[in-house]
């Protein structure tokens, strides 16, 4: 069916001043309204108009200054071009010839509102419809706090293709992209076909996985357009069972490692059902498709047609192609900011000083010794950290039970071993443990005699405090004849009043600081 030329109706001429109205309100609403929905570079480039499914808009938008630039082609048989009189009857005849077709366009985002384009859909000499340039632009109406829903207007311009020749008429593009001399103006018996300018309303929806994080996420998508989304419905060749205008899809988009992304999408356009995937290697795209699924092969627009796909997504931020957007952190995961890039922080452990003395060896009321550290203040130092004893007390000490605080030790009493009597007998003095052994105890206090000593003992000694030991010698009226005298020559090693022993060094202090 062919149409006939005619002058510009009213109607159109509102359509125009509506479509410079629209215009002019953009800047507008970029002013008024905040950041919109804008996609991660997940979302798929469409044939001929920026992103996307195949054929139909979504309500996201591209990031602002990501720039996309997509070529597609499909190969399709055409009928042989027809000579159309002024009446609408065709003349010519010819066999028809497969043909592959190829389209082009650039998109770039703005804001994260705005997605802006060009598109290239045929390019050949006047005899064949010479060149079919156009633009395409959308706005989201969502601020970017909605992230599960978008909405957003839209528009799509495609110059008319133009035969030689043939001049008086008013030719319109397809839905195609392919020129074809059939469509033009408006006849008395047919409906307005006008597919120049074609706004639209889209929503979409994404839907979340079945699992916490699965790896992969579902958009869907329906809205209406005019213009090429519904001129053609009553032509039986273009669009049997068009919709009126409405459009749906849906895709589900896999994350599969490596900065790799696929994506399955189906979709129906107003006339046809079309499916296709694309793979995403980091901004580098490429895909396959098939239009007209439901086709029934009675013409070129009803038949099935197959092709591919290639893109290239660049980021400003990046340089270069876009790097796959980090996915999402699991809901119960709180995300702290990142430093300020300005502040350094710098950590370095520094050992604590240590306060300074001299080594000891300490013997205990348990018979084991311990090292301790004097300071030349006379303070007792004890542990790793060489904490003053003093501080530590009276909850933490040395081990072991001492005599200094009993009665009988204050007062200077005798004590008692074996049914034998000891006195006290000379003054304090420090010993090894190495050289003593324990032998009994009095009042719980143990008593310790040298190693070299045998019973009946002369010498008792009993740990005044740590550290500090006091001797005591057996009770002359109870010595054995045999027992020698404690100062003579032939008495053990262990002088009581010598005081100190030669081979130890004095620690009176230690059991008191």
């Amino acid at each position: 069916m062919a149409h006939l030329a005619r002058a510009p109706a009213p109607g159109e001429l509102r359509l125009t001043r509506i479509a410079r109205a629209a215009a002019a309100a953009i800047p507008v609403l970029l002013l008024q309204l905040q950041a919109g929905t804008a996609q991660s570079a997940r979302m798929p480039a469409t044939l001929r108009y920026g992103s996307g499914l195949i054929d139909i808009p979504v309500a996201s938008v591209l990031p602002h200054l990501m720039m996309t630039a997509t070529y597609s082609g499909f190969r399709a048989t055409v009928p042989p071009m027809l000579d159309t009189g002024a009446g609408g009857d065709g003349a010519g005849a010819g066999e028809s010839s497969r043909a592959w077709f190829s389209d082009g366009s650039i998109a770039v985002g703005l804001l994260d509102r705005v997605e802006i384009g060009a598109t290239f859909q045929h390019s050949a000499d006047a005899g064949d419809g010479g060149r079919m340039l156009g633009a395409f632009g959308r706005l989201s109406l969502l601020p970017a706090s909605v992230r599960s829903v978008g909405l957003a207007v839209g528009a799509r311009y495609l110059s008319a293709p133009g035969y030689a020749g043939r001049e008086g008429r008013s030719f319109q593009p397809t839905r195609l992209g392919l020129p074809d001399p059939r469509f033009f103006g408006t006849a008395a018996s047919a409906e307005e076909f006008a597919t120049t300018f074609s706004p639209y309303v889209a929503a979409t929806a994404r839907l979340p996985g079945l699992q916490a994080d699965p790896g992969y996420e579902v958009t869907m998508t329906a809205g209406w357009g005019s213009g090429m989304f519904v001129a053609g419905s009553d032509l039986d060749f273009y669009g049997d069972g068009a919709s009126g205008g409405l459009f749906a899809g849906s895709a589900i988009h896999f994350t599969t490692g490596r900065g790799r992304t696929v994506s399955l999408m189906a979709e129906y356009n107003g006339f046809d059902v079309n499916a296709g995937a694309q793979l995403d290697f980091g901004g580098i795209r490429v895909g396959a498709f098939s239009l007209g699924l439901a086709g029934d092969g009675a013409s070129t627009y009803r038949s099935r047609k197959f092709g591919v796909l290639g893109s290239v997504a660049l980021c400003a931020r990046d340089i270069g192609p876009c790097r796959p957007a980090s996915r999402p952190a699991a809901r119960d995961t709180v995300v702290l900011p990142a430093p300020p890039p300005d502040t350094v922080v710098v950590e370095r452990e520094v050992a604590p000083r240590l306060p300074t003395g001299s080594p000891r060896t300490v013997c205990l009321a348990t018979g084991a010794a311990v090292s301790v550290i004097v300071t030349p203040a006379g303070d007792t130092l004890v542990g790793p950290s060489r904490v003053p004893l003093s501080d530590l007390r009276p909850g933490i000490g040395f081990m072991g039970t001492y005599a200094e605080g009993r009665d009988w030790f204050e007062q200077g009493s005798p004590i008692t071993l074996g049914q034998r009597s000891y006195e006290r007998s000379g003054g304090p003095l420090p010993l090894d443990c190495a050289d003593i052994v324990e032998i009994g105890s009095h009042d719980g206090v143990p008593l310790f005699a040298e190693h070299s000593a045998a019973a009946p003992f002369a010498i008792v000694l009993v740990p005044a405090r740590p550290g500090v030991w006091q001797g005591y010698s057996l009770v002359p009226a109870e010595a054995p004849e045999a027992l020698p005298d404690p100062g003579s020559a032939a008495s053990p090693s262990l002088r009581i009043s010598s005081g100190v022993r030669s081979s130890a060094v004095s620690m009176s202090d230690c059991g008191s600081r």
